[in-house]
């Protein structure tokens, strides 16, 4: 699969460890930056991860900010994007199973590197379920997107 990741300078320091677990677990990276420490706005980083999506040239999405919040409202706002701000193992996987997520948002305030991994490999290794239940309310989701 291949995952396009993006981060402010909130999710900065959080950043190379999602590169490395992306990695490890053998997919293909397209870092969307930043690329230094240097302030920048959460927003063009979640329109270039979900973007990215939108192409075709990524699966899925990781985006790092401050507290995970800020891009994902960013995210959201885009069509055909679903983002979960996820601090758990359990809810990174379960998002993905019953809502077919494609954007991962972290907060790299609130969680530390070795849960980080725990949650990014959760996300990385969930699909979703496709049963009736969840593609329906998927299906209610995407009605109420298109009547932006």
């Amino acid at each position: 699969m291949k995952i396009a990741i993006g981060c402010d300078h909130g999710g900065f320091p959080l950043k190379e460890t999602a590169l490395l677990v992306v990695m490890k677990a053998g997919h293909e990276i397209l870092d969307l930056g930043t690329y230094t420490a240097d302030s920048v706005d959460y927003p063009d980083y979640a329109r270039a991860v979900g973007e990215a999506i939108q192409q075709g040239k990524a699966e899925r999405g990781i985006l790092i900010c401050g507290s995970g919040v800020g891009a994902c409202v960013a995210a959201n706002k885009m069509k055909n994007i679903r983002a979960g701000l996820c601090h758990d193992t359990y809810s990174a996987h379960q998002a993905v199973e019953h809502d077919d997520i494609n954007v991962l948002c972290l907060g790299a305030r609130i969680i530390g590197i070795e849960l980080a991994k725990d949650i990014i490999a959760a996300f990385l290794n969930a699909k979703f379920t496709n049963e009736e239940r969840h593609v329906r309310r998927v299906g209610k989701v995407k009605e109420m997107e298109e009547r932006r």
